[in-house]
């Protein structure tokens, strides 16, 4: 094995496992039970690839959420080095309600190759579909904006949908956005479900607003391997974060490309249903002659080769 892509069905299995393990509790209202269980499955499988793998950034220091840690080594030890991106549950307020959107996801390219955003726990995100690549100002109001991705793909500004996180720190931007027209739509969690969609153009057209920074990179691994368009910028939200990002040195006003986040084309992007969405559906759970099964359903985007892969697996549990 010499590329990322050559663990293409490896990783794919870390994300399924994690997925069964938790999916009996989605709609339970225990989140963080559920959450538990998937990085414990997510853990016990990564550290069976064959991979020098190292967690650039993983999810639970926001939130004193459970987690796979930033820079735990995973993996066997042997075969190629590899940074990993994670989320073992992606939207877990949508879990506990079994709400639209909530997904396990992972993201890999080679070793050194993912931005490491240090202490920043919230970015700001830009994320626009292939079809708007380098057709966008980043720095430019979002009337202009809108008005430049709406040109690319060939739409009304009017006719164009922005996934926005629902919360309190986007109520300007909300009223920038309604103000031009365009239509939004507003999720509770799972802001990398919402660039997903805008990145494969699958129910929303772009992503804005303020979320986390470990979403972020995972992102931005989907961005690149669809050659899509992304841009972010640190955007600390209380005044010790603040004071992190300066001690250091960490600008909170430049922008970052795609291209920065992660810079290799052997990246790739995984996502395991765990409620139904856009692009993966839920965890089906049922019985037959055998006993009890489960089936998954993921989507791999592969920088490698660019294309996009369903993967649906049935195992009787």
């Amino acid at each position: 094995m010499n590329t990322v892509a050559d663990l293409k069905i490896d990783l794919v299995e870390v994300c399924e496992a994690a997925a069964r393990a938790c999916a009996p509790y989605v709609g339970s209202g225990q989140k963080d039970e559920g959450d538990g269980l998937a990085v414990d499955a997510m853990r016990k499988r990564i550290n069976q690839v064959k991979m020098k793998g190292v967690i650039v950034i993983g999810e639970g220091a926001k939130d004193e959420a459970p987690a796979l840690y930033d820079d735990e080594e995973v993996g066997r030890g042997d075969g190629i080095g590899v940074d990993i991106a994670v989320d073992p549950i992606e939207g877990t307020n949508l879990f506990a309600r079994d709400a639209a959107g909530s997904i396990v996801t992972l993201a890999a390219s080679p070793a050194g190759t993912m931005y490491r955003p240090g202490s920043c726990f919230y970015m700001e995100k830009q994320v626009y579909p292939k079809a708007a690549r380098g057709k966008i100002d980043p720095e430019a109001p979002v009337a202009v904006r809108l008005s430049q991705l709406a040109a690319a793909l060939g739409k009304t500004v009017a006719e164009i949908t922005v996934f926005v996180l629902d919360k309190p720190r986007h109520q300007d931007l909300l009223k920038e956005i309604y103000g031009c027209g365009a239509k939004v739509r507003l999720a509770t969690d799972g802001d990398v479900n919402g660039a997903v969609q805008a990145v494969l153009n699958m129910g929303s057209d772009a992503l804005f607003g303020i979320g986390g920074t470990p979403e972020g990179i995972v992102t931005a691994c989907a961005a690149r391997a669809m050659g899509a368009e992304m841009f972010g910028r640190m955007a600390p939200q209380k005044k010790f974060e603040v004071e992190l990002c300066k001690k250091e040195n960490i600008d909170i006003k430049r922008i970052i490309t795609r291209d920065e986040l992660v810079t290799s084309d052997d990246c790739m992007f995984i996502a395991t249903g765990l409620t139904s969405g856009e692009y993966v559906n839920h965890v089906k759970i049922g019985v037959d002659a055998d006993g009890k099964y489960m089936t998954t359903d993921t989507v791999v985007l592969s920088g490698s080769v660019g294309n996009i892969r369903r993967v649906q697996t049935t195992l009787h549990v």
